[in-house]
């Protein structure tokens, strides 16, 4: 590989030796001047070699719409030698004519092919030699912060940073919306440590850095959980003179919003007054999840109402987000409202909004609203994804509708959607639900069989199915596998299994049970008390229950209809109507409505009594 630079190439008079090469240098130039696109000779083609080729190519006169044609032919050659493929000094000379000509884009695409050649690429410091650095500094910087960023697009980030150190080391000039790609490049690789360590490094090798690069850095600190350290981060370089910008706080407050920090958002809030910067549409977006994960609907909507005052345009990320919480707080006329209002601005809904909107009328039980969405999503061009099947699935199933479920579980294997453990166990409750046991367990051995694993939802719906079947036995076989498995069962599969035993009047395993529970640090809930309570009722052990009833209030517990109907009618039945009607009154003090088994009971308990 020759290391001449370019200056002496473009400058070479000829030797005796090399006339020949000139002549041949020069036939081919007039050919590619006066015959344009058309192949050259194979008596021209016979001749070349690499000087020949260096010729062609740092001759002046050629354009450069000649000079690219020339190249191509060279690079497309496919002789078993390839002697005519161009060598490192025949890139390097394209490159400084690109250069000149100030074609930059053309220049990018030769530096490409430098960068994926394994035949070519060596060290930056080898490159760049080809160039007389005192007398070509503009091209070498140019050259040097293309090889930086065509390095980063192919990947080769070990490369990118020898580039980066060579330019230091030279003192050349360093931009820094190039390191910025690379910043990009390694957020996106999930290389947190790299690009906050390349951060620091173009900090200490001078580079000026801007509000822009301080938010990745931000940006990725905050998406690790670390936002303490993303925080001290930004106040460092505020105090180096580079102001925060709405973008920078959206980032701290929405990793705020998201770890449900009371105190981390108002201070992002009170800085962002501070520092009198305007909210945008993604502020209000955060502003609304907030309000949203917090149970503060009336706060959500008036943050939405003066969005509106402030003149800023809500996108459909602001009505995402705002529908999918009605949805969840059942709100579904006031979710449609907000629907018809994105479409009427021009706004296109996504996936993302059909999704919450399904979701919403799918918990209502409104299945044939569901439908209609479905439909018109994919009028709009978009596919129903996993999701929205599994949302669907879960609706039919819910409403009884199990076939029409199994019906979609087939179109989704037809259209090749991965069917994952919550499609399979959704289906199996659905059928569980309905009676269909042997159906359930089918499904979830079919889902065995097919190579998904199983979670502790699916085995807890196959533990609940084997207790309802009084195979108390299996249940407690399976409960033993999943811990073999190494899946840790819940508090939901410890209920089960307490409130089946419960109901089978086996009292001292219910027990039993709640004591493995409470070994494993897993607290018994309201649905453990009431399973207890509820039995101690039936077996006459009311004393019991009602110590039961108060030590739940004691851990404060909900008390729900359940538990109230159980204690109420167990001390209906045994004559003590004075405590029964107390419990009665302190039931509706707690805004529940009781059902025809308390009247009947609190009736009948009136004549035990007498």
């Amino acid at each position: 590989m020759s290391t001449k630079n370019l200056s002496k190439i473009f400058n070479t008079t000829s030797s005796s030796n090399s006339i020949s090469n000139q002549q041949i240098a020069d036939n081919i130039i007039k050919t590619l001047i006066e015959s344009g696109a058309k192949p050259l000779s194979k008596s021209l083609i016979s001749n070349l070699n690499p000087q020949v080729t260096q010729l062609v190519l740092s001759n002046p006169k050629l354009p450069i719409h000649s000079l690219l044609g020339f190249f191509k032919f060279l690079q497309n050659d496919q002789s078993p030698a390839s002697q005519l493929k161009p060598n490192l000094t025949a890139h390097a000379t394209l490159i400084y004519r690109l250069y000149q000509a100030k074609k930059f884009a053309e220049m990018k695409k030769v530096v490409n092919l430098f960068v994926i050649d394994d035949n070519l690429r060596c060290p930056v410091s080898n490159f760049v030699d080809l160039f007389e650095i005192g007398q070509n500094r503009e091209i070498v910087e140019k050259l040097c912060d293309m090889l930086f960023r065509v390095y980063v697009d192919n990947g080769f980030f070990d490369e990118a940073l020898m580039v980066f150190d060579y330019m230091h080391k030279c003192g050349l000039n360093i931009d820094e919306r190039s390191c910025m790609v690379l910043l990009v490049a390694f957020k996106r690789s999930n290389k947190a440590k790299i690009l906050v360590r390349f951060f620091r490094r173009m900090v200490e090798c001078g580079v000026e850095v801007t509000v822009y690069s301080m938010t990745i850095v931000i940006d990725v600190l905050c998406k690790l959980g670390d936002i303490k350290t993303a925080e001290d981060f930004m106040n460092e370089f505020v105090a180096r003179g580079v102001k925060p910008s709405v973008y920078t706080y959206n980032t701290l407050l929405n990793a705020y919003v998201k770890k449900k920090d009371f105190g981390g958002v108002d201070k992002v809030l009170r800085l962002m007054g501070e520092d009198k910067v305007e909210y945008n549409a993604a502020t209000y977006t955060n502003l609304i999840e907030w309000y949203g994960c917090s149970g503060r609907m009336k706060e959500m909507e008036k943050v939405f109402d003066k969005m509106h005052e402030r003149g800023v345009e809500a996108d459909v990320k602001v009505y995402t987000s705002i529908i999918s919480w009605k949805c969840r707080e059942g709100d579904i006329k006031r979710a449609f409202s907000l629907f018809d209002e994105l479409i009427g601005k021009g706004l296109v809904p996504n996936a993302h909004t059909y999704g919450a909107m399904i979701d919403g009328v799918c918990k209502a039980g409104q299945m044939e609203a569901a439908e209609i969405l479905v439909r018109d999503m994919q009028s709009q061009g978009l596919d129903v994804n996993q999701v929205i099947f599994n949302t669907l699935i879960n609706g039919y199933c819910k409403t009884g509708m199990v076939d029409e479920a199994l019906r979609l579980q087939g179109v989704m294997k037809k259209k090749g959607i991965e069917i994952d453990e919550t499609t399979y166990n959704t289906i199996a409750c659905g059928l569980h639900k309905v009676n269909r046991h042997e159906e359930a367990k089918r499904v979830l051995f079919d889902m065995s069989e097919k190579g998904v694993l199983p979670n502790v939802v699916n085995f807890t719906t196959l533990i609940d199915i084997y207790c309802k079947e009084g195979n108390f036995d299996e249940a407690k076989r399976l409960f033993h596998k999943m811990e073999e498995k190494g899946i840790k069962p819940n508090t939901v599969t410890y209920n089960i299994m307490i409130d089946h035993y419960c109901k089978a009047g086996k009292l001292k395993k219910a027990h039993k049970v709640r004591d493995e529970m409470r070994a494993r640090e897993l607290r018994p809930d309201e649905y453990t008390y009431t399973s207890f309570i509820h039995a101690e009722c039936v077996y006459g052990e009311l004393d019991e229950a009602l110590r039961m009833f108060e030590e739940m209030k004691g851990k404060g517990l909900v008390q729900n209809v359940v538990t109230y109907t159980a204690i109420i009618t167990g001390l209906s039945k045994k004559g003590r109507s004075e405590e029964a009607f107390k419990l009665y009154d302190e039931m509706m003090e707690a805004g529940l409505t009781a059902d025809d088994r308390v009247y009947i009971s609190l009736v009948g308990g009136l004549h035990t009594s007498s």
